[in-house]
């Protein structure tokens, strides 16, 4: 919001920083972008954030053509140093997978599935180390109102891709245990057949939990994050003395951040493998 003189408040500045460029139905009837934090929220769930959708595709193309670029010069007698840095990213990936699947459970998807996640959702947090205002400044030069550069702070990204895992442990309990095993496992399990109801109450939320706690830890710590960056940001409005506090303050932040954008990735890939190989688990 505006003070009555025109200039951006700090509430204002906060709610402009957090709103997502919203492609939807208007008040009217017509279809467009919303205008505001509230002409976004009445659109709906048919809504879609533009912003985060072109970002997301954007950086997974980015990943996908690094990659490409890497397995296409790949030389065994004398391998390059980005390419020995991804293969022990892929080590890692398949040592995960190796550690948390039984041996009776083999797929060989899991590992690079893993990789491709931890990658993804890294390469997606990392745009919360771009200052806050350089490209939604850039943005509104060009005419576009709102501009959110980190997806994994999306709420509908994180759970997009949440659902996607979700999808995979049906698909794979279904086809390990088939559809009576998976059956029995949701109620039979923990107490027998004599509370079928009871354990299905509770093994239906603990499967419709996994992937909500995938993408709402996902999206709360990289959402906190992108807000501390924020508000540090606002310090530099004040005055000089704030201003140059800000900005120790946001180096801080953003060396501590990396660990953060690092650990999230590698937990969201970590869980991913763990609720797999549950579903490849027979009881």
């Amino acid at each position: 919001m505006a003070s009555e003189n025109g200039e951006l408040t700090g509430a204002g500045y906060i709610n402009h920083h957090l709103t997502n460029l919203t492609y939807g139905q208007l008040p009217d009837g017509s279809w467009g972008f919303a205008h505001g934090a509230q002409e976004a929220a009445d659109m709906g769930f048919m809504a879609i954030h533009v912003d985060s959708m072109v970002w997301a595709l954007g950086l997974g193309v980015v990943m996908f053509c690094i990659m490409r670029s890497i397995a296409k010069s790949f030389s065994s007698d004398k391998p390059s140093k980005v390419q020995c840095f991804v293969e022990a990213l892929f080590d890692m990936a398949q040592d995960s997978k190796d550690s948390t699947f039984t041996k009776d459970a083999k797929n060989e998807w899991i590992a690079p599935m893993a990789l491709t996640i931890f990658v993804w959702v890294f390469f997606m947090n990392l745009m919360d180390l771009v200052p806050v205002d350089w490209i939604p400044e850039l943005a509104k030069l060009a005419g576009v109102g709102y501009m959110k550069i980190v997806p994994s702070t999306d709420v509908n990204i994180a759970l997009g891709m949440a659902l996607a895992v979700f999808i995979m442990i049906l698909y794979y309990s279904l086809k390990i245990k088939g559809p009576i095993g998976f059956t029995k496992e949701l109620a039979l399990q923990p107490f027998g057949k004599y509370l079928i109801p009871f354990n299905l109450v509770l093994e239906l939320v603990g499967l419709l939990a996994k992937p909500l706690s995938l993408g709402l830890r996902l999206f709360g710590n990289m959402y906190a994050g992108e807000l501390i960056f924020i508000l540090i940001a606002m310090m530099y409005s004040a005055s000089l003395s704030l201003g140059v506090l800000g900005g120790v303050a946001q180096l801080g932040w953003a060396i501590f951040h990396i660990l953060v954008i690092t650990l999230q990735a590698y937990i969201f890939m970590m869980l991913t493998i763990v609720y797999l190989s549950q579903a490849h688990e027979k009881h």
